[in-house]
C-alpha cells in the first residue's frame, strides 16, 4: 500500500476525523513509511510488557508507547526491533528513547521516537495495555490506524487506505 500523509490530509481532512501528530519525533528503521492497525502501551522506563505485546503475531501492527517522554533509558533496541518484524508488526511509535539506533536502521519496520540513548529500561511487569494515551497532540486508541511517513503521523478512526 502507497500512500502520502498529506495526500491523506488533503483528502480525508474534510470528511473523516484525522490526527496530525506534532512534528516531535526521529525516524529509524530501513522503512520510513509505514501503516497499520493501532495497539497501545503505556509504561515508564520498563519495557517488559513491550516484549510480552511484540511476541504476539499481528497482521500490520502498529505498536504505540507512551513512555512518559522520559529521555533517560530506551525502552526498545535491536532485538525487540527484530522480534516485531518476525511476528508482523510494520512500525511503532515511541514516546522515548530507543537504542541500537545502527541495528535498527537496518530493519524492515518503521520506528519514531523521541531520540535514542544507551541505557536499557528495567525489568519491573508494570504498564498498562489497551488504553487511551495521549501524546504529541494525539489520543490514541487501540483499533486506530495510524499513517507514518517522512511527513509526518496521521491517526484516523477507520482505515481511509
Amino acid at each position: 500500500m502507497t500512500f502520502k500523509t498529506a495526500d491523506l490530509c488533503d483528502r480525508f481532512s474534510d470528511t473523516q476525523h484525522l490526527q496530525i501528530g506534532e512534528p516531535m519525533f526521529m525516524s529509524f528503521g530501513a522503512n520510513s513509511a509505514f501503516s497499520g492497525r493501532i495497539t497501545t502501551l503505556k509504561v515508564f522506563e520498563d519495557n517488559v510488557l513491550i516484549r510480552t505485546t511484540l511476541e504476539e503475531k499481528v497482521t500490520d501492527g502498529v505498536l504505540v508507547i507512551d513512555g512518559g517522554g522520559s529521555r533517560r533509558c530506551a525502552l526498545l533496541g535491536g532485538n525487540l526491533s527484530r522480534l516485531a518484524c518476525e511476528n508482523g508488526w510494520v512500525g511503532m511509535i515511541v514516546y522515548g528513547c530507543v537504542r541500537d539506533s545502527v541495528e535498527i536502521n537496518e530493519l524492515p519496520i518503521g520506528i519514531r521516537a523521541l531520540h535514542t540513548h544507551p541505557l536499557k529500561s528495567h525489568k519491573k511487569c508494570t504498564g498498562d495495555r489497551d488504553k487511551l494515551i495521549t501524546f504529541a497532540g494525539i489520543n490514541f486508541r487501540t483499533g486506530y490506524y495510524a499513517y507514518v511517513d517522512e511527513d509526518g503521523i496521521v491517526v484516523a478512526d477507520e482505515k481511509l487506505v
